[in-house]
Protein backbone atom coordinates (compact mmCIF):
# COMPACT_ATOMS: atom_id res chain seq x y z
CA UNK A 1 0.00 0.00 0.00
CA UNK A 2 1.35 3.42 -0.95
CA UNK A 3 2.36 5.78 1.81
CA UNK A 4 0.62 9.05 2.57
CA UNK A 5 3.56 11.00 1.14
CA UNK A 6 3.40 9.17 -2.17
CA UNK A 7 -0.38 9.65 -2.36
CA UNK A 8 0.17 13.39 -1.88
CA UNK A 9 2.79 13.37 -4.64
CA UNK A 10 0.42 11.50 -6.95
CA UNK A 11 -2.39 14.03 -6.32
CA UNK A 12 -0.01 16.95 -6.98
CA UNK A 13 1.10 15.34 -10.24
CA UNK A 14 -2.46 14.97 -11.48
CA UNK A 15 -3.25 18.56 -10.55
CA UNK A 16 -0.24 19.94 -12.41
CA UNK A 17 -0.55 17.47 -15.27
CA UNK A 18 2.98 16.09 -14.86
CA UNK A 19 4.47 12.63 -14.38
CA UNK A 20 4.54 11.52 -10.67
CA UNK A 21 8.10 10.29 -11.11
CA UNK A 22 9.16 13.87 -11.83
CA UNK A 23 7.81 14.95 -8.42
CA UNK A 24 9.47 11.95 -6.73
CA UNK A 25 12.79 12.90 -8.33
CA UNK A 26 12.27 16.47 -7.14
CA UNK A 27 11.71 15.28 -3.55
CA UNK A 28 14.81 13.05 -3.70
CA UNK A 29 16.93 15.88 -5.10
CA UNK A 30 15.67 18.16 -2.34
CA UNK A 31 16.74 15.67 0.36
CA UNK A 32 20.18 15.40 -1.29
CA UNK A 33 20.60 19.19 -1.19
CA UNK A 34 19.49 19.38 2.43
CA UNK A 35 21.74 16.45 3.46
CA UNK A 36 24.79 17.95 1.77
CA UNK A 37 24.15 21.27 3.48
CA UNK A 38 23.82 19.56 6.88
CA UNK A 39 26.94 17.36 6.57
CA UNK A 40 28.93 20.02 4.66
CA UNK A 41 30.42 17.33 2.44
CA UNK A 42 31.34 16.98 -1.24
CA UNK A 43 30.48 13.30 -1.35
CA UNK A 44 28.36 11.89 -4.15
CA UNK A 45 24.98 11.76 -2.39
CA UNK A 46 21.78 10.09 -3.50
CA UNK A 47 18.32 9.76 -2.00
CA UNK A 48 15.54 7.22 -2.53
CA UNK A 49 11.86 7.38 -1.61
CA UNK A 50 10.28 4.21 -0.27
CA UNK A 51 6.74 4.28 -1.73
CA UNK A 52 5.37 1.88 0.90
CA UNK A 53 6.72 3.52 4.05
CA UNK A 54 7.15 7.08 2.76
CA UNK A 55 10.67 7.16 4.22
CA UNK A 56 13.43 8.89 2.27
CA UNK A 57 16.88 7.32 2.64
CA UNK A 58 20.07 9.21 1.82
CA UNK A 59 23.35 7.53 0.81
CA UNK A 60 26.92 8.51 0.07
CA UNK A 61 27.94 6.60 -3.08
CA UNK A 62 31.55 5.58 -3.79
CA UNK A 63 32.89 3.82 -6.88
CA UNK A 64 34.91 0.60 -6.28
CA UNK A 65 38.45 0.49 -7.75
CA UNK A 66 40.94 -2.39 -7.66
CA UNK A 67 43.77 -1.12 -5.44
CA UNK A 68 44.24 1.65 -2.88
CA UNK A 69 46.76 3.27 -5.25
CA UNK A 70 43.98 3.87 -7.80
CA UNK A 71 41.89 5.86 -5.33
CA UNK A 72 42.18 9.47 -6.50
CA UNK A 73 39.46 10.95 -4.25
CA UNK A 74 38.58 9.09 -1.01
CA UNK A 75 35.19 10.84 -0.96
CA UNK A 76 34.24 9.42 -4.35
CA UNK A 77 36.22 6.17 -4.63
CA UNK A 78 37.08 3.15 -2.44
CA UNK A 79 39.40 0.18 -2.95
CA UNK A 80 37.95 -3.28 -3.55
CA UNK A 81 39.46 -4.59 -0.30
CA UNK A 82 37.84 -1.86 1.83
CA UNK A 83 34.53 -2.14 -0.02
CA UNK A 84 34.24 -5.88 0.60
CA UNK A 85 34.55 -5.27 4.33
CA UNK A 86 31.13 -3.63 4.04
CA UNK A 87 29.61 -5.74 1.24
CA UNK A 88 31.33 -8.97 0.21
CA UNK A 89 29.45 -9.11 -3.11
CA UNK A 90 30.90 -5.89 -4.57
CA UNK A 91 33.03 -6.01 -7.73
CA UNK A 92 35.37 -3.54 -9.45
CA UNK A 93 33.32 -0.73 -11.00
CA UNK A 94 30.45 -1.29 -8.62
CA UNK A 95 29.08 1.26 -6.16
CA UNK A 96 29.17 1.15 -2.39
CA UNK A 97 26.29 2.87 -0.60
CA UNK A 98 27.02 4.34 2.79
CA UNK A 99 23.80 5.35 4.61
CA UNK A 100 23.50 8.93 5.87
CA UNK A 101 21.21 9.62 8.78
CA UNK A 102 18.56 12.22 7.94
CA UNK A 103 15.60 11.52 10.18
CA UNK A 104 15.37 13.97 13.04
CA UNK A 105 18.58 15.85 12.20
CA UNK A 106 17.55 17.97 9.16
CA UNK A 107 16.40 21.20 10.75
CA UNK A 108 14.05 23.97 9.69
CA UNK A 109 16.54 25.61 7.30
CA UNK A 110 17.23 22.33 5.53
CA UNK A 111 13.51 21.68 5.26
CA UNK A 112 12.94 25.14 3.77
CA UNK A 113 15.74 24.54 1.26
CA UNK A 114 14.19 21.21 0.31
CA UNK A 115 10.82 22.91 -0.19
CA UNK A 116 12.35 25.47 -2.57
CA UNK A 117 14.02 22.73 -4.59
CA UNK A 118 10.76 20.78 -4.86
CA UNK A 119 8.83 23.87 -6.03
CA UNK A 120 11.52 24.72 -8.58
CA UNK A 121 11.57 21.18 -10.02
CA UNK A 122 7.78 21.05 -10.20
CA UNK A 123 7.65 24.44 -12.00
CA UNK A 124 10.28 23.31 -14.52
CA UNK A 125 8.36 20.08 -15.13
CA UNK A 126 5.14 22.06 -15.55
CA UNK A 127 6.78 24.37 -18.09
CA UNK A 128 8.12 21.43 -20.08
CA UNK A 129 4.69 19.82 -20.05
CA UNK A 130 3.04 22.99 -21.38
CA UNK A 131 5.73 23.43 -24.04
CA UNK A 132 5.45 19.84 -25.23
CA UNK A 133 1.66 20.10 -25.20
CA UNK A 134 1.45 23.12 -27.51
CA UNK A 135 4.61 23.06 -29.64
CA UNK A 136 3.04 20.40 -31.84
CA UNK A 137 -0.22 22.34 -32.14
CA UNK A 138 1.12 25.48 -33.82
CA UNK A 139 -1.37 26.58 -36.49
CA UNK A 140 -4.28 24.86 -34.72
CA UNK A 141 -7.52 26.70 -33.91
CA UNK A 142 -8.54 26.60 -30.23
CA UNK A 143 -11.39 28.08 -28.23
CA UNK A 144 -10.12 30.60 -25.70
CA UNK A 145 -11.60 32.79 -23.01
CA UNK A 146 -10.43 36.33 -22.31
CA UNK A 147 -8.83 36.23 -18.87
CA UNK A 148 -7.41 39.72 -18.55
CA UNK A 149 -6.04 42.62 -20.57
CA UNK A 150 -2.48 43.82 -19.96
CA UNK A 151 -1.87 47.04 -21.86
CA UNK A 152 -2.09 46.31 -25.59
CA UNK A 153 -1.88 42.54 -24.99
CA UNK A 154 -4.84 40.27 -24.30
CA UNK A 155 -4.34 37.22 -22.04
CA UNK A 156 -6.45 34.15 -22.85
CA UNK A 157 -7.14 30.95 -20.96
CA UNK A 158 -6.69 28.08 -23.45
CA UNK A 159 -7.10 25.21 -21.00
CA UNK A 160 -3.81 23.98 -19.58
CA UNK A 161 -2.02 27.28 -19.98
CA UNK A 162 -2.40 30.99 -20.52
CA UNK A 163 -1.82 32.46 -23.96
CA UNK A 164 -0.87 35.99 -24.95
CA UNK A 165 -2.12 37.90 -27.97
CA UNK A 166 0.14 40.90 -28.76
CA UNK A 167 -1.19 43.94 -30.58
CA UNK A 168 0.23 42.94 -33.96
CA UNK A 169 -1.69 39.65 -33.81
CA UNK A 170 -5.01 41.43 -33.30
CA UNK A 171 -7.43 42.75 -35.89
CA UNK A 172 -7.95 46.51 -35.73
CA UNK A 173 -11.71 45.93 -35.94
CA UNK A 174 -11.83 43.85 -32.75
CA UNK A 175 -12.04 44.63 -29.05
CA UNK A 176 -12.40 42.09 -26.27
CA UNK A 177 -14.34 41.93 -23.01
CA UNK A 178 -13.49 39.94 -19.89
CA UNK A 179 -14.88 36.42 -20.05
CA UNK A 180 -15.56 36.60 -23.80
CA UNK A 181 -15.01 33.36 -25.74
CA UNK A 182 -13.33 33.55 -29.15
CA UNK A 183 -11.51 31.28 -31.58
CA UNK A 184 -7.78 31.91 -31.90
CA UNK A 185 -4.84 30.40 -33.78
CA UNK A 186 -1.79 29.12 -31.89
CA UNK A 187 0.84 31.19 -33.68
CA UNK A 188 3.99 30.03 -31.87
CA UNK A 189 5.32 28.71 -28.57
CA UNK A 190 8.33 30.50 -27.10
CA UNK A 191 10.66 29.30 -24.35
CA UNK A 192 11.29 32.01 -21.80
CA UNK A 193 12.87 32.28 -18.35
CA UNK A 194 9.44 32.58 -16.76
CA UNK A 195 8.16 29.56 -18.62
CA UNK A 196 6.86 28.78 -22.09
CA UNK A 197 4.85 31.60 -23.69
CA UNK A 198 2.02 30.52 -25.98
CA UNK A 199 1.30 33.28 -28.50
CA UNK A 200 -2.12 33.21 -30.18
CA UNK A 201 -3.41 35.25 -33.10
CA UNK A 202 -6.62 36.51 -34.65
CA UNK A 203 -4.73 38.03 -37.61
CA UNK A 204 -3.30 34.79 -39.06
CA UNK A 205 -4.63 33.48 -42.43
CA UNK A 206 -5.15 30.08 -40.76
CA UNK A 207 -8.12 31.55 -38.87
CA UNK A 208 -9.92 32.38 -42.13
CA UNK A 209 -9.07 28.94 -43.51
CA UNK A 210 -10.52 27.22 -40.43
CA UNK A 211 -13.68 29.35 -40.58
CA UNK A 212 -14.25 28.35 -44.22
CA UNK A 213 -13.71 24.69 -43.34
CA UNK A 214 -16.34 25.05 -40.63
CA UNK A 215 -18.91 26.92 -42.74
CA UNK A 216 -18.41 25.24 -46.14
CA UNK A 217 -19.03 21.46 -46.19
CA UNK A 218 -17.41 21.16 -49.63
CA UNK A 219 -14.12 22.42 -48.17
CA UNK A 220 -14.43 20.15 -45.14
CA UNK A 221 -14.91 17.01 -47.28
CA UNK A 222 -12.19 18.02 -49.75
CA UNK A 223 -14.37 18.69 -52.81
CA UNK A 224 -13.26 22.34 -52.80
CA UNK A 225 -9.65 23.11 -51.93
CA UNK A 226 -8.22 26.38 -50.60
CA UNK A 227 -5.04 26.95 -52.64
CA UNK A 228 -3.88 30.29 -51.24
CA UNK A 229 -4.84 32.97 -48.73
CA UNK A 230 -3.56 36.53 -48.47
CA UNK A 231 -4.78 38.58 -45.53
CA UNK A 232 -4.42 42.00 -43.97
CA UNK A 233 -6.33 41.57 -40.72
CA UNK A 234 -9.18 44.01 -40.23
CA UNK A 235 -9.01 45.23 -43.83
CA UNK A 236 -9.35 42.61 -46.56
CA UNK A 237 -8.70 38.95 -47.29
CA UNK A 238 -8.26 37.31 -50.70
CA UNK A 239 -8.78 33.55 -50.85
CA UNK A 240 -8.17 31.37 -53.93
CA UNK A 241 -10.24 28.19 -54.20
CA UNK A 242 -10.55 25.41 -56.76
CA UNK A 243 -12.95 22.51 -57.19
CA UNK A 244 -11.95 18.89 -57.70
CA UNK A 245 -15.43 18.17 -59.07
CA UNK A 246 -16.30 19.85 -62.38
CA UNK A 247 -19.96 19.94 -61.35
CA UNK A 248 -19.21 21.99 -58.22
CA UNK A 249 -18.62 25.74 -58.47
CA UNK A 250 -15.84 26.51 -55.97
CA UNK A 251 -16.64 30.21 -55.61
CA UNK A 252 -20.40 29.60 -55.38
CA UNK A 253 -19.92 26.94 -52.71
CA UNK A 254 -17.93 29.36 -50.55
CA UNK A 255 -20.38 32.23 -51.02
CA UNK A 256 -23.44 30.11 -50.29
CA UNK A 257 -27.08 30.79 -51.08
CA UNK A 258 -27.67 34.55 -50.91
CA UNK A 259 -24.17 34.88 -49.46
CA UNK A 260 -25.11 33.21 -46.18
CA UNK A 261 -21.89 31.22 -45.76
CA UNK A 262 -19.46 34.04 -46.42
CA UNK A 263 -21.56 36.52 -44.41
CA UNK A 264 -21.28 34.24 -41.37
CA UNK A 265 -17.47 34.34 -41.70
CA UNK A 266 -17.49 38.12 -42.16
CA UNK A 267 -19.48 38.48 -38.93
CA UNK A 268 -16.94 36.31 -37.08
CA UNK A 269 -14.17 38.58 -38.41
CA UNK A 270 -16.10 41.71 -37.34
CA UNK A 271 -16.79 43.04 -40.85
CA UNK A 272 -13.53 42.25 -42.64
CA UNK A 273 -13.94 42.23 -46.46
CA UNK A 274 -13.38 38.90 -48.22
CA UNK A 275 -12.65 38.36 -51.94
CA UNK A 276 -13.20 34.77 -53.11
CA UNK A 277 -11.26 34.03 -56.32
CA UNK A 278 -11.17 30.98 -58.55
CA UNK A 279 -7.67 29.50 -58.66
CA UNK A 280 -5.89 28.97 -62.02
CA UNK A 281 -2.63 27.20 -62.75
CA UNK A 282 -1.87 29.79 -65.43
CA UNK A 283 -0.23 32.74 -63.68
CA UNK A 284 -1.56 35.30 -66.17
CA UNK A 285 -5.18 34.22 -65.79
CA UNK A 286 -4.77 33.93 -62.02
CA UNK A 287 -3.36 37.47 -61.89
CA UNK A 288 -6.41 38.84 -63.73
CA UNK A 289 -8.70 37.14 -61.22
CA UNK A 290 -6.59 38.19 -58.20
CA UNK A 291 -6.74 41.89 -59.12
CA UNK A 292 -10.53 41.96 -59.13
CA UNK A 293 -12.63 44.10 -58.90
CA UNK A 294 -10.36 45.95 -61.35
CA UNK A 295 -10.56 44.97 -65.04
CA UNK A 296 -7.19 44.02 -66.48
CA UNK A 297 -6.31 44.77 -70.11
CA UNK A 298 -3.39 42.36 -70.40
CA UNK A 299 -0.81 40.49 -68.34
CA UNK A 300 2.77 39.87 -69.44
CA UNK A 301 5.32 37.60 -67.78
CA UNK A 302 8.58 39.56 -67.56
CA UNK A 303 10.67 36.85 -65.85
CA UNK A 304 9.25 33.43 -65.04
CA UNK A 305 12.34 32.48 -63.03
CA UNK A 306 12.09 35.52 -60.78
CA UNK A 307 8.26 35.34 -60.88
CA UNK A 308 7.79 38.86 -62.19
CA UNK A 309 4.57 40.03 -63.91
CA UNK A 310 3.57 43.23 -65.66
CA UNK A 311 -0.13 44.14 -65.62
CA UNK A 312 -1.59 46.83 -67.88
CA UNK A 313 -4.99 48.32 -67.04
CA UNK A 314 -7.12 51.07 -68.50
CA UNK A 315 -6.36 54.54 -67.15
CA UNK A 316 -9.71 54.62 -65.36
CA UNK A 317 -8.98 51.27 -63.67
CA UNK A 318 -5.49 52.07 -62.36
CA UNK A 319 -6.51 53.40 -58.94
CA UNK A 320 -8.95 50.49 -58.48
CA UNK A 321 -6.28 47.92 -59.40
CA UNK A 322 -3.76 49.42 -56.98
CA UNK A 323 -6.32 49.78 -54.21
CA UNK A 324 -6.32 51.92 -51.08
CA UNK A 325 -2.68 52.46 -50.07
CA UNK A 326 -1.70 49.72 -52.55
CA UNK A 327 -3.71 47.08 -50.68
CA UNK A 328 -5.33 45.37 -53.68
CA UNK A 329 -2.11 44.79 -55.62
CA UNK A 330 -0.22 43.89 -52.43
CA UNK A 331 -2.71 41.16 -51.55
CA UNK A 332 -2.77 39.92 -55.15
CA UNK A 333 1.04 39.63 -55.13
CA UNK A 334 0.90 37.63 -51.88
CA UNK A 335 -1.82 35.39 -53.30
CA UNK A 336 0.14 34.64 -56.48
CA UNK A 337 3.59 34.63 -54.95
CA UNK A 338 4.73 36.84 -57.88
CA UNK A 339 6.04 40.39 -58.14
CA UNK A 340 3.46 42.57 -59.92
CA UNK A 341 4.10 45.85 -61.77
CA UNK A 342 0.89 47.74 -62.62
CA UNK A 343 0.84 50.35 -65.39
CA UNK A 344 -1.89 52.30 -67.12
CA UNK A 345 -2.33 52.25 -70.90
CA UNK A 346 -0.91 55.77 -71.13
CA UNK A 347 2.18 54.88 -69.07
CA UNK A 348 2.78 51.79 -71.20
CA UNK A 349 2.40 53.83 -74.41
CA UNK A 350 4.97 56.37 -73.20
CA UNK A 351 7.32 53.57 -72.20
CA UNK A 352 7.06 51.98 -75.66
CA UNK A 353 7.68 55.33 -77.33
CA UNK A 354 10.81 55.87 -75.25
CA UNK A 355 12.06 52.41 -76.13
CA UNK A 356 11.43 53.04 -79.83
CA UNK A 357 13.19 56.39 -79.63
CA UNK A 358 16.17 54.76 -77.96
CA UNK A 359 16.35 52.16 -80.75
CA UNK A 360 16.35 54.82 -83.53
CA UNK A 361 19.74 56.62 -83.68
CA UNK A 362 19.53 60.38 -83.21
CA UNK A 363 20.11 62.35 -86.47
CA UNK A 364 23.32 64.34 -86.74
CA UNK A 365 23.22 67.22 -89.22
CA UNK A 366 26.26 69.57 -89.45
CA UNK A 367 25.68 73.30 -88.97
CA UNK A 368 26.93 74.00 -92.52
CA UNK A 369 23.70 72.42 -93.83
CA UNK A 370 21.65 75.40 -92.61
CA UNK A 371 21.36 78.05 -95.35
CA UNK A 372 22.09 81.56 -94.18
CA UNK A 373 24.36 80.48 -91.30
CA UNK A 374 27.52 82.59 -91.47
CA UNK A 375 30.98 81.12 -90.99
CA UNK A 376 31.64 83.36 -88.00
CA UNK A 377 28.54 82.10 -86.21
CA UNK A 378 29.43 78.50 -87.05
CA UNK A 379 32.94 79.00 -85.65
CA UNK A 380 31.58 80.48 -82.42
CA UNK A 381 29.00 77.69 -82.01
CA UNK A 382 31.59 75.00 -82.76
CA UNK A 383 33.97 76.52 -80.22
CA UNK A 384 31.12 76.31 -77.65
CA UNK A 385 30.63 72.59 -78.42
CA UNK A 386 27.52 72.96 -80.60
CA UNK A 387 28.27 71.03 -83.79
CA UNK A 388 24.89 69.78 -85.08
CA UNK A 389 21.63 71.40 -86.11
CA UNK A 390 19.71 69.14 -83.69
CA UNK A 391 21.82 70.26 -80.72
CA UNK A 392 21.37 73.89 -81.79
CA UNK A 393 17.59 73.47 -82.02
CA UNK A 394 17.45 72.12 -78.44
CA UNK A 395 19.20 75.21 -77.01
CA UNK A 396 17.31 78.04 -75.36
CA UNK A 397 17.90 81.74 -76.22
CA UNK A 398 19.57 82.21 -72.84
CA UNK A 399 22.00 79.40 -73.58
CA UNK A 400 22.84 80.88 -76.97
CA UNK A 401 23.41 84.37 -75.53
CA UNK A 402 25.85 82.85 -73.04
CA UNK A 403 28.17 82.02 -75.96
CA UNK A 404 30.85 84.68 -76.53
CA UNK A 405 30.20 86.86 -79.55
CA UNK A 406 26.48 86.05 -79.88
CA UNK A 407 23.92 88.64 -78.82
CA UNK A 408 20.11 88.90 -78.87
CA UNK A 409 19.94 89.96 -82.54
CA UNK A 410 22.12 87.05 -83.61
CA UNK A 411 20.00 84.68 -81.54
CA UNK A 412 16.88 85.86 -83.40
CA UNK A 413 18.51 85.32 -86.78
CA UNK A 414 19.87 81.86 -85.75
CA UNK A 415 16.39 80.88 -84.64
CA UNK A 416 14.91 82.06 -87.93
CA UNK A 417 17.54 80.20 -89.96
CA UNK A 418 16.99 76.95 -88.02
CA UNK A 419 13.20 77.25 -88.36
CA UNK A 420 13.56 77.83 -92.12
CA UNK A 421 15.80 74.75 -92.35
CA UNK A 422 13.28 72.47 -90.63
CA UNK A 423 10.41 74.06 -92.60
CA UNK A 424 12.17 73.24 -95.85
CA UNK A 425 12.59 69.61 -94.71
CA UNK A 426 8.84 69.40 -94.00
CA UNK A 427 7.98 71.07 -97.33
CA UNK A 428 6.93 74.41 -95.81
CA UNK A 429 7.77 77.95 -96.94
CA UNK A 430 10.94 79.47 -95.58
CA UNK A 431 11.17 83.14 -94.60
CA UNK A 432 13.89 84.89 -96.59
CA UNK A 433 16.84 86.22 -94.57
CA UNK A 434 19.33 87.75 -97.05
CA UNK A 435 21.26 89.50 -94.32
CA UNK A 436 21.60 86.37 -92.14
CA UNK A 437 25.17 85.70 -93.20
CA UNK A 438 26.27 89.23 -92.31
CA UNK A 439 24.45 89.42 -89.01
CA UNK A 440 27.00 87.84 -86.75
CA UNK A 441 29.83 89.97 -88.08
CA UNK A 442 27.81 93.19 -87.83
CA UNK A 443 26.85 92.40 -84.29
CA UNK A 444 30.40 91.48 -83.36
CA UNK A 445 31.63 94.68 -84.96
CA UNK A 446 29.08 96.65 -83.05
CA UNK A 447 30.30 95.11 -79.85
CA UNK A 448 33.91 95.96 -80.77
CA UNK A 449 32.92 99.55 -81.61
CA UNK A 450 31.20 99.90 -78.27
CA UNK A 451 34.27 98.51 -76.47
CA UNK A 452 36.66 100.78 -78.37
CA UNK A 453 34.54 103.86 -77.69
CA UNK A 454 34.63 103.09 -74.00
CA UNK A 455 38.45 102.79 -74.10
CA UNK A 456 39.07 106.00 -76.20
CA UNK A 457 36.14 108.34 -75.63
CA UNK A 458 37.83 111.38 -77.24
CA UNK A 459 38.57 109.76 -80.61
CA UNK A 460 36.00 108.98 -83.28
CA UNK A 461 36.17 105.37 -84.44
CA UNK A 462 34.57 103.83 -87.53
CA UNK A 463 33.91 100.06 -87.90
CA UNK A 464 33.98 98.41 -91.32
CA UNK A 465 33.03 94.79 -92.02
CA UNK A 466 35.25 92.88 -94.45
CA UNK A 467 33.83 90.19 -96.72
CA UNK A 468 35.32 87.41 -94.63
CA UNK A 469 33.31 88.52 -91.60
CA UNK A 470 36.21 90.31 -89.73
CA UNK A 471 35.86 93.84 -88.38
CA UNK A 472 38.46 96.59 -89.04
CA UNK A 473 38.83 99.90 -87.21
CA UNK A 474 39.61 103.23 -88.88
CA UNK A 475 40.43 106.43 -87.07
Amino acid sequence: MASELYNTIDALSREKGIDPQIVVSAVEDAIVVATRKYYKTQENLRAELDKDTGKINAYAVRTVVETPEQVEDPLLQISLEDARKVDANLEIGGELRIPKATEGILGRIAAQLAKQVIFQKVREAERDTVYNEYIGRVGEIVNAMVKRIEGPDVIFDIGKAEARMPRKEQSRLESFAMGERVRVVIARVEKASKGPAVVVSRAAPELVQNLFQTEVPEIYDGTVVIRAIAREAGERTKIAVMSKDKDVDAVGACVGMKGMRVQSIIRELRGEKIDIIEYHEDAQTFAEKALQPAKVSRVTILDSGEKHLEVVVDDSQLSLAIGKKGQNVRLAAKLLGWKIDIKSEEEKRQEVEQQMSAMIPAPSTPLESVPGMGEGVIERLTAAGVTTVEALADMTPEQLEAIEGIGPKTVEKISLAVNNYFASLEGGEAVATPEAVEAPAEEAAAEQVETASEETPTNETEARVTPDGAAEEQS
